[in-house]
């Protein structure tokens, strides 16, 4: 969709314009599903939607925002994306946050199908997660894949959607980063990454053998799926059978336990530094991966 708003003013949109109205709806997850599109707010997640390529389809911004990141706004009014100068009270009621920072786009669905991730090549690192229902610990795991060069999350059907606000907020812009698969049947996920040859190592703070154990640490390098439960009861026994493995987070002090984003972490970057030495000269990707889109 192309617009005509200049870089400089945008156009006005006031609080009954339809593509507000629309845009509003987009909270609601029934909406999101209907139309495929999402809200991404803030200038982290507005910035890393445009320049990695999502598909946005309209701005909003008020004339404080629109000052202050100046720049971002005219690339994206360059590129015919048309921009909705709108009030403080407006974009107090389209925003999720309690302070908004004044800019929010709307944008498509940006997640691929599971056999897609296995077609680009031999995946090494993929979280999967099962049951995770908080949006924002959701969206810190997808965070820290990103950040520990995993090539793929995969939220499985149980789990938190993707696109809700919380969930983007906290991904910081990772959402765009690699490829995220929405919605897929957790015993089918598996199915898959395992022919594509990946291990399924199940995070269970009740399990016999922790990251400390000599055998579990041999088999970091190896291509690996990580499977993360749900936040209060982490991954039932019925789940916990599906993987290759359970293994737990080791606790040294007095906690009884990590919260789900942290034992992910703990996870994520045992995997990744493992996979990072056994690659020549401990500087390339992990072993049997592509980076990632």
């Amino acid at each position: 969709m192309r617009g005509t708003a200049s870089p400089d003013t945008g156009s006005y949109t006031g609080a009954h314009s339809p593509r507000l109205k629309a845009a509003r709806r987009l909270n609601k997850r029934a909406f999101r599903q209907r139309e495929r599109a999402f809200l991404a707010e803030g200038p982290q997640a507005v910035a890393e939607a445009f320049h990695c390529r999502a598909r946005v389809t309209d701005l909003f911004v008020t004339v404080p925002a629109r000052s202050r990141h100046h720049d971002l706004v005219a690339a994206i009014a360059a590129a015919g994306i048309p921009v909705h100068v709108v009030s403080g009270e407006v974009m107090d009621e389209l925003a999720q946050t309690v302070t908004p920072q004044g800019l929010l786009a709307v944008c498509g669905f940006v997640d691929v199908p599971l056999a897609e991730v296995t077609a680009r090549g031999k995946p090494g690192l993929v979280a999967l997660l099962a049951n995770v229902r908080d949006p924002g610990n959701a969206g810190t795991v997808l965070r820290t894949a990103d950040a520990a060069g995993a090539h793929a999350v995969v939220f499985a059907d149980a789990s938190v959607d993707p696109y809700n606000g919380k969930c983007v907020r906290a991904s910081a812009g990772s959402l765009f980063h690699l490829p995220v698969v929405a919605g897929a049947k957790l015993e089918d996920a598996i199915v898959t990454l395992r022919e594509a040859g990946l291990r399924i190592v199940a995070a269970d703070g009740r399990a016999g053998r922790s990251l400390d154990d000599p055998e579990v640490q041999a088999h970091l390098a190896a291509p690996t799926a990580w499977m993360f439960g749900n936040e209060a009861w982490g991954l039932p026994p019925e789940l916990v059978v599906l993987a290759d493995e359970p293994v737990a987070v080791p606790i040294y002090g007095r906690a009884e336990s990590l919260n789900l984003a942290a034992a992910a972490a703990v996870c994520l970057y045992a995997s990744a530094r493992a996979q990072r030495v056994q690659s020549e000269g401990g500087t390339g990707r992990p072993v049997g991966g592509q980076d990632g889109a």
